[in-house]
């Protein structure tokens, strides 16, 4: 740390000698609604009636083993998922589901999983970005001369994609007794798409040029040409801190963190969605500083459109931050199960029992 000078262009430097800071809301969202868990009991959970409140930030806190994932995903997001959409596992043992339930409109588990199962699975299909991309390469004279439709442009159907290697832009060599090879496509050459779709072009660039290009590029380049749907689409991948990645980007190369982060940015780009309830288990893991400090702005945004966010975390820039926190614990298995406090971070700071109060102290100065 002594060697660390002032003024660096690292953002590590910047957050470590306090030039950079997740701040402190300077007031908690207050809340009259909620929907409330009676007798949770599954595992360690010790009967416990837990209020969650709507339209703001809640974030359940405590030691491993305490009883967090077990409360939030298979007991409140089970529980919730069923009412909503009658499609979920068994939730665990509870005795009653009361409070605002009908006020909201359906829950989501945003996860660290990721975006697609197939390899042609990426960022800017998730958000539906590339059915716009698509339309406006179909738009372009030689694609109408051609009579190439917006469905030509996809690398999931045939028409103009590689059928060599089936948009896929390699091509994967079986080996007995060794890891498979992944090599490039000889047809395309990693293109992914035939020649006679690549001499379509947008502004000198065709539709592999466009996949190639950062969300960062991609928005200016689309700025500059007045394609306003497209940045509309594009804008939330950029709000979340993921402006570095491809558009055309694999989504099997993405984090865990990239791909929940994509995720929040498909529900930051919906126009009109009813309200929901947002879950995700300890969204910082794998996170810089920065990208925690995107991430809450993006969090923020949600709750401004009138959703509900519940976070499992034990980070404690994002506790800090949190409207309202349900502390578990005190210790983890046996010793778990029970609520030690809830309250605003400053209130569970005062809380004895608690060790996530203790160590909000210091955050809180």
């Amino acid at each position: 740390m002594k060697d660390l000078q002032k003024g660096s262009d690292s953002y590590t430097v910047k957050y470590l000698l306090g030039e950079e800071n997740i701040d402190i809301p300077l007031s908690h969202r207050r809340w009259n609604n909620y929907i409330e868990i009676k007798g949770a009991r599954e595992n360690n959970l010790k009967g416990i009636d837990v209020k969650f409140p709507l339209n703001v930030m809640t974030v359940v806190t405590g030691v491993s083993g305490s009883g967090k994932s077990t409360l939030v995903r298979d007991i409140f997001y089970k529980a919730l998922k069923r009412e909503y959409s009658d499609v979920s596992d068994r939730p665990g043992e509870f005795i009653a589901l009361e409070g605002n339930v009908k006020m909201i409109k359906d829950i989501e588990f945003v996860d660290q999983n990721p975006i697609g199962k197939s390899s042609r699975s990426n960022p800017v299909t998730y958000v539906k970005a590339y059915d716009e991309i698509r339309k406006l390469f179909a738009e372009q004279p030689l694609a109408k001369q051609m009579g190439y439709t917006a469905g030509y442009f996809s690398f999931n159907t045939e028409g103009g994609r590689c059928e060599e290697c089936k948009g896929e832009g390699t091509v994967t060599v079986e080996m007995q007794f060794m890891a498979d090879l992944v090599l490039e496509c000889e047809s395309c050459h990693g293109k992914r798409f035939n020649s006679d779709t690549l001499e379509i072009k947008y502004k000198d660039k065709n539709i592999y040029d466009i996949l190639e290009m950062t969300v960062n590029q991609a928005v200016e380049f689309f700025t500059e040409h007045n394609q306003r749907k497209i940045i509309k689409k594009l804008l939330p991948l950029q709000q979340v801190g993921l402006g570095y990645i491809k558009l055309g980007q694999p989504s099997s190369t993405l984090s865990g963190g990239e791909n929940q982060r994509v995720k929040l940015a498909y529900f930051l780009s919906l126009e009109k969605s009813e309200s929901t309830i947002f879950v995700f288990d300890e969204p910082t893991t794998g996170l810089h500083f920065h990208d925690i400090k995107k991430l809450m702005n993006a969090l923020d945004a949600l709750i401004e459109r009138g959703h509900t966010i519940i976070i499992i975390e034990h980070n404690m820039d994002i506790i800090k931050c949190a409207d309202y926190i349900i502390d578990l614990g005190a210790e983890g298995g046996k010793d778990g199960g029970n609520i030690v406090c809830t309250g605003t971070p400053e209130e569970i700071a005062e809380c004895k029992e608690s060790y996530t109060g203790r160590f909000l102290t210091d955050k809180l100065k």
